[in-house]
């Protein structure tokens, strides 16, 4: 009699493509949040291997900040023109006029914290029922106490004490009309893991993943990208450097970090060597305040 095992890569596609039919069967419209960084792009190649040969069943959705790297935002055009799916864009910077919002001000003028205004308010225009997102467990302790299936109030609130028991894989997606739920079907992967899954996939992603010259500015002891959306200072020195970046945000709160792994292979021994997390690293943003994702999150954020 043979046996077929599945290694550690095979168990997490299978639960992440589940949990994908999951959604697809218990809501009626389901939304792909989509970035263009690498875990939304392995969501959307776990979607593809879901659901082919029949169309994916997500409108893909992108909150663009206005200050993306614009090398993601092709990757991310071309990728969703190739799957044949529906790209919604809505953009922070609409959202700051229609609602008066202040714009952030500052060296690094980071408008992460207003995307949540503008995803509830796509939220409410589509009628989204349920938002998928790339979020992982290892990326940030507030992440860390996520369900997979992660409702949100009529007001798009988190409360991460009022939380669904999730046992031998049952998801409850049952809601009142007027809340919705985030799903996060690659939360029991690593960074690691994505990384290996890339490998064995031979995804292709953008390539500020992985090592190249760019100038950048010294803050704090972090490599931020020079970029028209920064308000440097007459003393602020630019320099080029050989860099990479480990998740991709604003251009104004992502920092990159010095390296030569100009291959997957190279990327996956530096993962190896490091014992900080890649928002612990390179996310400024999340390090305003001890809770500043865990706030983020009660009102609404991804």
């Amino acid at each position: 009699m043979s046996t077929y095992h599945l290694d550690y890569l095979d168990q997490l596609e299978a639960e992440s493509i589940y949990i994908l039919r999951e959604v697809a069967g218990q809501f009626e419209r389901p939304a792909l949040l989509f970035s263009g960084g690498k875990d939304s792009i392995v969501l959307a190649h776990l979607a593809s291997k879901a659901f082919r040969p029949g169309k994916i069943p997500f409108t893909f959705v992108h909150v663009d900040t206005g200050h993306n790297f614009p090398e993601v935002l092709d990757f991310r055009d071309q990728l969703t023109n190739q799957l044949d799916v529906n790209l919604v864009v809505r953009k922070v910077e609409d959202t700051i006029k229609r609602k008066k919002l202040a714009e952030p001000k500052g060296k690094f003028p980071s408008r992460n914290w207003l995307q949540t205004f503008t995803l509830l308010d796509t939220i409410e225009e589509f009628e989204f029922d349920s938002c998928i997102g790339g979020a992982r467990r290892d990326e940030e302790k507030a992440r860390a106490k996520e369900r997979i299936f992660s409702v949100r109030d009529e007001f798009g609130q988190w409360d991460p004490k009022l939380q669904r028991p999730e046992l031998w894989n049952i998801f409850n997606g049952k809601i009142q009309k007027g809340e919705n739920v985030r799903v996060f079907p690659i939360s029991n992967w690593t960074e690691l893991d994505v990384w290996n899954y890339i490998r064995r996939e031979k995804i292709e992603l953008p390539f500020i993943y992985f090592s190249h010259e760019r100038e950048v500015v010294d803050f704090n002891g972090q490599w931020i990208a020079n970029s028209p959306h920064a308000s440097l200072e007459a003393n602020d020195i630019l320099t080029v450097k050989r860099i990479r970046y480990r998740t991709v945000g604003d251009m104004t709160c992502t920092a990159a970090v010095e390296s030569a792994a100009d291959t997957i292979d190279d990327v996956i021994e530096e993962i190896l060597a490091t014992r900080i997390s890649e928002r612990g690293e390179t996310r400024i943003d999340d390090k305003v305040t001890e809770a500043a994702m865990e706030d983020r999150k009660k009102g609404g954020y991804f």
